[in-house]
């Protein structure tokens, strides 16, 4: 999901009785326990008129019976993950929060995954794409919920695409380096007046690192899972050659030389109208239309290499419920329960609105459980599809499988969505650090300091260790 961060918050719960459905010893049954909840959730990408239309619908027609208000909170991007963990330190964090899909070995020991009777292992894996069920399935236990995925595209510009004689976007890199001869405009000297795809470097390149681990997998990069670590041989033949191939579209004198670390920023110089091809996210497609309205563009999947198995690079964020928080004062009120009972009741109702949220519901019908008598429920009929109201409004590719299927007629997301079907995902835990280190690999190479061997070498010295304290070892 391009993608905001969010908190479920309590502010207030009701005295409860303190057992369940039961009968008496007159016979008569027992009213289930009562209490009242309000939710808010964080987020740092996502505006709130993207979520507070179905929040709305939740709290007024499903979840009206133990939840109060339900809002949404925008953080600020640039802090939001320190921001997270100052105020779980703190025992004020938020209920559940958003985030990017490779945090989980940072948050894991944070994070109440969702109770079995809630949502299942299989009906996880049945609604959602594999990289998903990878990601946040742990020993049997669900640990996050998305709303959408993103997956590597294809930006191609069409009247440069047409002014070269190129029918359609290339589907494979072979066929792009091939278009490439039609598309570059390079002088005597090395300059390129017209680049047909950056590709090459690091730093003016958009999600450059993406990309190389996106054809890492394409050339065969495995991982195996050890605990929360994907340990990826950084030193293995699959991402020498995807370094190697990548590296060639900056070289000078190279047959695919295409692009250099003086061109403008990749987003910049597409929107321009000076790059004919660039391969990066949905995101991308309102931020190039607000800069130039009038360009002439298209997506595409993202190419694949002839014979092997096709395969994209995945990033998202991912819905996920606090372990514990302290119970806010709301005006001298609390609820009266114990610290063990209000966590139970705020995680059981922050993941029946995740249930609500992010999951299809057959003949649009949930079943709502009391959090104190699990076994007294209560069967809702919802309006419309929360997701898909979400993913129209947001204009984001889906993660659920049904949802792709629809989304196969739409021109613009139906890539990046039929990508997310062949997404994979790395979780080193602190990512940035990760890139950092990707992104100075590649530079290295670029500049001609080191060979591909040598600058895998160093970048596996750094990048180890990340892994390691992801496991926890």
């Amino acid at each position: 999901m391009k993608k905001s961060i969010t908190v479920l918050r309590i502010v207030s719960a009701f005295p409860i009785l303190a057992s369940a459905l039961f009968l008496s010893g007159c016979g008569t049954v027992v009213a289930p326990p009562s209490y009242k909840v309000n939710l808010e959730v964080w987020g740092s990408l996502d505006d709130s008129d993207s979520y507070q239309p179905i929040m709305n619908d939740y709290q007024q027609k499903i979840g009206s019976a133990h939840v109060g208000n339900v809002s949404y909170r925008k953080m600020t991007a640039e802090t939001y993950r320190a921001d997270l963990l100052t105020a779980f330190a703190e025992g004020n964090g938020p209920d559940v929060f958003l985030i990017r899909s490779s945090w989980l070995p940072l948050f894991k020991n944070l994070i109440a995954p969702a109770p079995a009777y809630e949502i299942s292992e299989k009906e996880f894996r049945d609604a959602f794409v594999d990289v998903v069920a990878n990601d946040f399935i742990v020993g049997g236990k669900v640990y996050g919920v998305p709303m959408s995925v993103d997956s590597l595209g294809l930006y191609y510009n069409k009247d440069l695409f047409n002014a070269a004689g190129i029918a359609s976007p290339p589907s494979t890199w072979d066929e792009v380096v091939a278009d490439a001869k039609r598309l570059d405009s390079i002088d005597g000297s090395g300059n390129i007046r017209q680049s047909a795809i950056s590709l090459g470097t690091a730093k003016n390149i958009n999600r450059s690192t993406d990309i190389l681990l996106a054809l890492a997998t394409q050339y065969g990069m495995t991982t195996s899972v050890n605990g929360f670590s994907d340990e990826a041989n950084l030193t293995a033949t699959p991402l020498q050659k995807a370094l190697a191939y990548y590296e060639e579209f900056a070289k000078l004198g190279s047959s695919q030389y295409s692009w250099n670390a003086n061109q403008h920023y990749s987003v910049d110089a597409f929107s321009e109208g000076n790059l004919a091809m660039m391969a990066n996210y949905s995101w991308q497609i309102d931020a190039i239309k607000k800069k130039n309205a009038k360009l002439n563009f298209g997506v595409a999947p993202l190419p694949q290499l002839s014979g092997a198995t096709p395969s994209n690079y995945a990033n998202y964020w991912v819905l996920v419920v606090a372990k514990h928080k302290n119970e806010p004062d709301t005006g001298g009120k609390k609820s009266g329960l114990s610290t063990d009972s209000y966590d139970s009741v705020r995680v059981h109702e922050s993941w029946q609105f995740l249930h609500y949220l992010a999951f299809p519901h057959l003949g649009n019908k949930m079943t709502v459980r009391n959090a104190l008598a699990t076994t007294s429920t209560a069967e809702k009929t919802l309006a419309s599809d929360p997701t898909k109201t979400f993913l129209d409004k947001a204009r984001q590719p889906a993660a659920r499988r049904d949802l792709i299927e629809a989304q196969k007629a739409d021109p613009w997301l139906s890539p990046f969505a039929l990508g997310n079907l062949i997404a994979k995902d790395w979780r080193v835990g602190d990512t940035e650090t990760m890139e950092s280190i990707l992104a100075d690999m590649i530079e290295s190479v670029n500049r001609g300091g080191t060979t591909v061997e040598q600058a895998l070498s160093l970048a596996a010295n750094q990048i180890v260790p990340l892994q390691k304290k992801a496991a926890g070892n």
